[in-house]
């Protein structure tokens, strides 16, 4: 069994929050499904409760919590999106639309915290599409969160709060809008018959999704624990209440 020095516990919950939008059909249901894993030590345990939560708007959508005997505590399996758009509007290309996310420390320990957002494409069968997630435009807050560019892709957005988040705290938000490139409205087959000419939309009855991987880690020996948790490597301050990427 892997050991790490000085390290009690490594705890990593993971919230995966799916959102998803069917374009020209208003939005869908989406899930707060969630996770749990973890490696532990053959070293004496810390066994403080360890929790996170993902709030949108302000409110909890998710969350998950470890209590002193291990056992897990899921709170809430909320719905993404929901108030997206008022009563009776529909979506628009290229609007500018406020979905604002932020991560709760809802444990009893301090933490650091990490979030992977994954955007993709699917069709009516589920299946990944050629469309680019570049299209599907995230706008991010820069207070205190800083977004790993060697980690990141096209498809995948991975930031980490460079403080320590208190038990009990809220990250301010690191994600403030979503937007769906104008871009779509030039992509289109045209078709002609004898009489009439159509367009085909390239993304008809294509929907896209949003995932959010929330991570929590003790702050306990944090340099080591971010390693083994995230493998990265950070620099760490020495009362450790601050990090920054390597």
């Amino acid at each position: 069994m892997k050991k790490v020095k000085s390290i009690f516990m490594k705890p990593t919950i993971l919230l995966g929050i799916a959102a998803v939008l069917l374009l020209g059909s208003g939005v869908g249901s989406a899930r707060a499904a969630l996770t749990y894993y973890s490696d532990q030590y053959s070293a004496s345990m810390d066994m403080s409760t360890i929790g996170v939560s993902l709030k949108e708007n302000g409110k909890v959508v998710s969350s998950k919590t470890y209590d002193d005997q291990g056992d897990a505590t899921t709170n809430g399996e909320g719905k993404l999106l929901q108030n997206l758009l008022k009563d009776d509007e529909k979506f628009a290309l290229g609007k500018t639309y406020d979905e604002k996310l932020a991560v709760e420390n809802s444990g009893n320990i301090d933490t650091f915290v990490r979030v992977v957002l994954t955007k993709s494409w699917q069709d009516k069968e589920g299946k990944n599409v050629d469309l680019s997630p570049a299209l599907i435009e995230l706008g991010f807050n820069q207070d205190g969160w800083v977004i790993n560019e060697a980690q990141s892709t096209d498809e995948r957005v991975v930031l980490y709060y460079t403080k320590v988040v208190e038990s009990k705290k809220t990250t301010p938000d690191f994600m403030k809008t979503i937007r769906i490139s104008n871009q779509l409205s030039t992509m289109y087959t045209k078709v002609e018959d004898k009489k009439t000419i159509k367009y085909q939309y390239t993304y008809n009855g294509y929907t896209f999704t949003l995932d959010a991987e929330v991570d929590a880690v003790q702050t306990h020996n944090a340099k080591d624990a971010i390693k083994s948790a995230w493998g990265i490597d950070v620099n760490v301050n020495d009362d450790e209440t601050k990090l920054s990427l390597g």
